[in-house]
């Protein structure tokens, strides 16, 4: 396992995908601050009033799609000279190659909300909002966080299917208006997309209970083995295609 993951993160040194890492991060928290600073007037909330702008573009469009530009990168490097055949065929753990991008995608994903949380902390002190920073905000980013997992197994699965770099990007984002669609009728909790935007608190900053909280933490561990388990099925008993 330490050796496919040495292999995994040696693949990023050299790559532009931390640019991307970072870039659509800055583009979403900018719209956000675009809009918070037009309707100040009517946003009298602090920094909860802040986090509703910036995260509304993140968490609902930018972080999925980001999710899903990881996996297709994580796994364009096998899709090339048919190296997938290759992988295949060494004396490695399906499982454990599934586990090593996964957790790399994972890692990378949790940079990127880092950096967005330590951004969102900048645009309040340039905007000059009173109190203190609310910690809530840190909860709802890791919640997210681990939401994401979830989506990243999804989007593995297809990224490994798939050798087109766009295809999954796509459907990340059609199942971004699904989920927001299912969340809207109160089955966000059945649906990973819909996690994510419960977890980010981006569309209510209502917190939840102490059981919806135990659900949220159960669904997610639910389809990242259900996710997870199907990617890995896949992978071993049908050949990669090229669509």
């Amino acid at each position: 396992m330490i050796r496919i993951l040495s292999a995994e993160w040696l693949k990023l040194r050299h790559s532009r995908i931390g640019m991307v890492l970072a870039i659509l991060p800055v583009i979403s928290l900018l719209i956000g601050c675009f809009n918070y600073y037009f309707n100040r007037s009517a946003l009298h909330n602090g920094w909860y009033s802040l986090w509703t702008q910036v995260s509304l573009f993140y968490g609902e469009f930018f972080l999925p799609i980001l999710i899903a530009i990881c996996c297709a990168f994580i796994c364009r490097l096998e899709h090339m000279n048919r190296n997938w055949n290759m992988i295949l065929a060494a004396p490695i753990s399906i499982t454990n190659l599934f586990v090593a991008k996964l957790f790399t995608v994972s890692m990378m994903i949790f940079a990127a909300q880092a950096f967005f949380m330590l951004m969102y902390w900048f645009a309040g002190q340039l905007f000059s909002i009173p109190g203190p920073f609310p910690k809530e905000t840190v909860l709802w980013s890791l919640r997210g966080w681990f939401a994401s997992i979830s989506i990243s197994a999804l989007q593995l699965g297809l990224s490994i299917r798939l050798k087109s770099f766009s295809t999954p990007i796509g459907i990340s984002l059609c199942a971004v208006f699904l989920g927001i669609g299912l969340y809207v009728l109160n089955l966000g909790m059945l649906f990973p997309y819909s996690l994510l935007t419960i977890g980010m608190g981006v569309l209510s900053q209502k917190g939840l209970t102490f059981a919806e909280n135990i659900v949220f933490m159960i669904m997610n561990i639910f389809f990242i083995l259900l996710l997870g388990t199907w990617s890995i099925s896949r992978l071993k008993h049908k050949d990669v295609v090229s669509s």
